[in-house]
């Protein structure tokens, strides 16, 4: 085993799982589960990101086992995947910490702030690109939640993604939303809880985002986006808003919204008797996605 690139595997439901660490740009190392069809490739790579980061190895080997029927899907439609893991968001590190600039001092790398976690997103996609199986012009995402509002970060600085779906994409720092008063701050640590923000409406949201930003942040966007919706959720106008600005700015988007009772509908998860968990409007769901990443990557 190369020390430098620890590649491991497992058997998982009788099918190979690819455990490995990938060096970020600040020489840490995050980790990633690939699932791969059979033979040699090079496959188009799909990126799977959900949730707002930390875990390690843990949630992956976690994440493959019970949450990998879109993985499974992915494979069986010719797709190589992977979960991913990430260092955990940092709250508006993205607003604060401005564009990473990386120098060089004493010969060595300096930059002027942290690296995020939607740039160690950034670094898995170009280590990939250099795998013998993976085709380097075919990498895509599947962004869920905060990891919609990743794809997005990733697509306004990162061109080198063939496709991205933005699944109920929490976008409120991408889009610079100021909170309304259903935001509160947790008092035992000073941050900004908003997990039950009400923003559902679409015009409520357009008036509490700072639309120069926004329109700015869109502007250099050029890779294709998917963005679903769901139809009752207390943040669907943030959802549909990100659709919005970037067919107003004349970008290759498309929507889609369904009526699904929970927040994370594109990846279904294992019950307790070890079945998925889902219904026809899932299923549904997800025939979309990969119908849409097979006509935007080939």
């Amino acid at each position: 085993m190369n020390p430098e690139h620890i590649h491991l595997t497992e058997e998982v439901d009788g099918k190979t799982v690819h455990l490995m660490y990938v060096e970020v740009w600040d020489g840490l190392y995050t980790p990633i589960g690939v699932r791969k069809p059979e033979g040699d490739g090079p496959f188009p790579m799909i990126l799977m990101a959900a949730g707002n980061g930390g875990e390690g190895m843990a949630w992956i080997r976690d994440a493959v086992r019970n949450r990998a029927y879109t993985m499974d899907r992915l494979v069986e439609a010719g797709f190589a995947c992977a979960w991913l893991r990430y260092r955990t968001e940092v709250e508006l590190g993205y607003n604060t910490g401005g564009k990473l600039v990386r120098d060089v001092r004493q010969g060595h790398e300096m930059f002027n702030r942290a690296p995020l976690e939607y740039e160690d997103e950034i670094s898995v996609a170009e280590y990939l690109k250099t795998l013998p199986w993976v085709d380097g012009d075919k990498i895509g995402v599947i962004g869920m939640s905060h990891g919609g509002e990743m794809a997005l970060k990733i697509a306004s600085e990162y061109h080198g993604l063939a496709a991205a779906v933005a699944s109920e994409p929490a976008s409120h720092e991408f889009l610079a939303l100021r909170p309304d008063d259903t935001a509160f701050v947790n008092e035992d640590t000073g941050l900004m809880n908003i997990e039950e923000m009400q923003m559902a409406e679409v015009d409520k949201v357009r008036r509490r985002i700072d639309m120069e930003i926004a329109k700015a942040r869109i502007a250099s966007i050029q890779t294709p986006f998917l963005v679903m919706g769901r139809d009752e959720d207390h943040l669907q106008g943030i959802f549909r808003t990100s659709y919005d600005l970037l067919v107003e700015a004349g970008k290759d988007a498309e929507w889609v919204s369904y009526d699904h009772d929970y927040h994370g509908y594109v990846f279904p998860i294992r019950g307790e008797d070890g079945e998925y968990i889902l219904n026809d409007v899932q299923i549904g769901a997800i025939d979309h996605v990969i119908g849409w990443l097979k006509e935007r990557m080939g």
